[in-house]
């Protein structure tokens, strides 16, 4: 038996004996579910085709979306839990184009630490089905992160860049971010910026738009002109209400934690107490799942919680997670998942439902080829 197929068995065996059924979702798949959850660059990583009514498809770049959508059209209003393994299709640098990926996915549970806890389990039982006895585990918390971005009020400008250095692993580097960008032609702005510091933010608005109206503007690389006018709100109101310095300081030194997960959740509590910050709830949540792993035979002294870890994909909502082989040299991930809660609603579920799950590279697992 091939050894690709070997372990696609092994991975659906395991997983089926857990109550995760096999799905098997179409390998032609549409591309705008794809572009718009993704943004544009994602066009140059896909395999593209349109069918005779102009309409864009490719083929499967990975499991998760593909999955949900196929629930979704289910109808299913129960908790479910599936399993997959098979081609997907990506461009990648310096790996083939097309790879085996397998995973699984649980949908609607509201046993949240419990859910995380168990998809994590299973992936580091994968892993070690395929041969990789020792995973090294890396763990973040995005909902930990948000909660203490929220008590914090910093601002969404500012939000949104620290997060993307965050993603581009620039660890406590990333504050450095939190200050606005000083953008080519920022003098000339500088007093239609002054102008709208402390307006309303309606009015504000409609004044914008009425001066890119005047100019003859509709557009811009894109944008609307309320898109436009949006945007200068925002590096309005930075100018007027800038990120502190302590806020900054505290950020830096949260960002700096990271150890197992006990050392890193009373860190984490420390300096919550120190700036009167409440995230019992998001630190209750972090810890009741540690004890889940625990029971589950994961040990918990091996993984290595980072404040500063974010996985490159917009969708995730809590806890997060990679494992990598120690013999491998370039530093990818061999398996990664985490909590997506937002994105089966922003594919067309008509309620909430909580998602967790993961995938594994079986090409990276067992070197085998595409």
């Amino acid at each position: 038996m091939p050894a690709s197929r070997a372990s696609i068995e092994t991975v659906i065996a395991l997983l089926a004996g857990e109550g995760y059924a096999r799905a098997e979702p179409a390998i032609l798949q549409p591309a705008d579910v794809f572009l718009d959850l993704s943004g544009e660059d994602i066009r140059r990583r896909i395999f593209m085709t349109q069918d005779a009514d102009g309409r864009d498809w490719c083929l499967r770049p990975e499991y998760t979306i593909p999955v949900a959508l196929d629930h979704i059209a289910s109808g299913s209003t129960e908790p479910a839990a599936y399993a997959y393994a098979g081609p997907v299709f990506r461009m990648r640098a310096g790996e083939p184009g097309e790879f085996q990926q397998a995973g699984l996915e649980s949908f609607g549970r509201d046993d949240f630490t419990a859910a995380d806890a168990e998809i994590m389990a299973l992936t580091v039982e994968a892993t070690a089905a395929l041969g990789l006895k020792q995973p090294r585990i890396v763990m973040g918390d995005v909902a930990l992160l948000g909660g203490l971005l929220d008590g914090l009020a910093v601002p969404q400008g500012a939000r949104r860049r620290l997060v993307r250095a965050i993603v581009q692993g620039k660890g406590t580097d990333a504050v450095e971010a939190l200050d606005p960008p000083t953008a080519e032609g920022e003098a000339a702005h500088a007093g239609l910026l002054k102008a709208l510091e402390g307006q309303d933010p309606k009015a504000a608005r409609a004044f914008v738009e009425d001066i890119l109206s005047i100019a003859g503007i509709s557009t811009v690389g894109g944008r609307s002109a309320g898109d436009i006018a949006e945007r200068f709100l925002v590096r309005a109101a930075e100018r007027e209400n800038p990120v502190n310095g302590d806020v900054k300081a505290l950020l830096g030194q949260v960002l700096a934690v990271s150890g197992d997960p006990d050392t890193a959740s009373a860190s984490l509590r420390a300096l919550a107490d120190q700036a009167s910050l409440d995230l019992a709830r998001e630190l209750d949540a972090f810890d009741e799942r540690t004890g889940f792993l625990a029971a589950r035979g994961v040990d918990v002294g091996s993984i290595r919680f980072s404040a500063g870890f974010a996985r490159n994909l917009d969708y995730y909502t809590g806890f997060i997670f990679e494992l990598h082989d120690a013999a491998r040299s370039d530093g990818k991930p061999v398996a990664g998942g985490g909590r997506y809660d937002n994105l089966l609603g922003r594919l067309g579920a008509g309620r909430p439902i909580p998602a967790v799950g993961a995938s594994l590279w079986l090409d990276r697992l067992t070197g085998d080829a595409a």
